[in-house]
């Protein structure tokens, strides 16, 4: 069945949805304030680094079931459904900003017409379907949460093929209407009240934070007792209760979501006489690992005045998002150190920050450089001319954050490596 949908927002979660939808048969139009990108994305040009999404674009341009208009008031005269996609950023307190999803529910109330179906896909409070259906005052027009659980480098895969689809509803039928949007995708649907739906997300990203923190940490106790971290996580990863996935260390984690989500739980469950002191350990350690990775440069060299070369930037390779960027937490707190920082990233041509310089290959990166840091995982890394590295730098230190170089390689060129959890 085709139904008429509209996506208020192009950010990475709306365009995803947009996208993905009009590629499940149905009719969609993406609404966005920025006149500029309407008119780019409505020419196929795609703002955002993700593996599939321009094809998918360009696929639904091309057979009329995906569109792009300026202004929210414009997509939602027509639509059976409309997605709520706006950004919900952090407020000072660490709560989230639902600013933009109030705005957007009062611009489209008096555009709906009765039974439409008003679904908030943005990442949300418990409550804010409430919110939701205050801003629209409308007793006629049904709100459901359908929170995302997108993976930016993997977020088309993700739609398309997802391990679950939760929607939260005190109307059945209007969750039933949802839920019938998703045939074709095969995955368990899961229906439920609202304040379930909007915690799942919250706690889903909880989780997945707690386990990389936890992974850290244990990478600090094998560099202690002199234990390989890969092996003694690929030991407990067969174990089916705990799993392979995210178990592997790194500089620690960042990026759009964790660092957001974690906070607001925290302060969800303060505003409700909770004090969840787990989730803030995981904090606590992730913010400990930044300064143990940055340590390991300073353990080698003097950084200050000395240039420190940095492949990637983005938080995780396969995106070109930078927003709480674990290397550029790093770079920062080598800058206050007194280093020049000389990075490299394949998705990312420009940052603003004093004392960082954004090269075109990493080779530039390693010109004169007394340390380099590996930051972000990217496959080209593995591939580096290691002999070619070794004459471009000054001294020969590589401190390996993501544990994605072959370390004995690197040793027969004459470098000091370090790795996480690893000698």
């Amino acid at each position: 069945m085709i139904n008429r949908i509209a996506v208020i927002g192009t950010g990475y979660v709306g365009l995803t949805t947009g996208a993905c939808f009009a590629h499940l048969g149905h009719e969609v139009i993406c609404a966005d304030i920025v006149p500029e990108k309407v008119e780019r994305l409505s020419r196929g040009e795609i703002p955002i680094h993700e593996a599939g999404l321009a094809e998918l674009v360009a696929e639904g341009l091309s057979s009329g079931r995906l569109s792009f208009v300026l202004g929210s008031q414009n997509a939602v005269a027509d639509a059976e459904f409309v997605y709520l996609c706006v950004p919900t950023p952090q407020a000072a307190d660490g709560s989230a900003d639902l600013s933009y999803v109030q705005a957007a529910a009062g611009e489209i109330s008096d555009k709906l017409a009765p039974g439409t179906v008003v679904i908030n896909k943005s990442t949300v409070p418990v409550g804010s379907t409430r919110l939701v259906e205050q801003a629209l005052g409308r007793s006629d027009i049904p709100v459901v949460s359908n929170p995302e659980f997108l993976r930016e480098g993997s977020a088309v895969d993700d739609f398309l093929h997802p391990d679950r689809v939760v929607i939260g509803s005190d109307d059945r039928s209007a969750a039933a209407r949802v839920a019938a949007l998703y045939l074709g995708v095969r995955a368990p649907i899961m229906v439920t009240d609202p304040a379930s739906a909007e915690t799942t997300k919250y706690a889903a990203n909880a989780f997945l934070a707690t386990k990389l923190s936890f992974t850290n940490a244990i990478a600090a106790v094998c560099e202690a007792v002199g234990a390989d971290v890969n092996d003694v996580l690929l030991g407990i990863g067969y174990d089916h209760r705990i799993g392979h996935e995210f178990l592997r260390p790194g500089p620690g984690w960042g990026g759009s979501c964790f660092p957001k989500d974690t906070r607001a739980i925290i302060g969800i469950a303060e505003e409700s006489g909770y004090d969840f002191s787990l989730l803030k350990g995981v904090v606590s350690v992730n913010d400990e690992q930044f300064d143990r990775t940055v340590g390991k440069v300073t353990s080698v060299t003097d950084v200050n005045g000395a240039s420190v070369a940095m492949l990637g930037l983005a938080f995780k390779a396969g995106t070109d998002d930078i927003r709480e960027s674990p290397a550029l937490e790093m770079a920062k707190r080598l800058i206050a150190l007194g280093a020049r920082v000389r990075a490299y990233d394949p998705a990312v041509s420009a940052v603003d920050m004093d004392g960082l310089e954004v090269v075109d290959d990493a080779y530039a990166a390693c010109e004169g450089a007394s340390a380099l840091l590996v930051a972000t995982e990217w496959d080209e890394f593995k591939w580096l001319d290691l002999d070619k590295v070794a004459g471009l730098m000054k001294e020969l230190h590589i401190i390996d954050s993501r544990n994605l170089l072959d370390r004995g390689a690197v040793r027969r060129r004459g470098f000091t490596y370090q790795g996480i959890g690893r000698s």
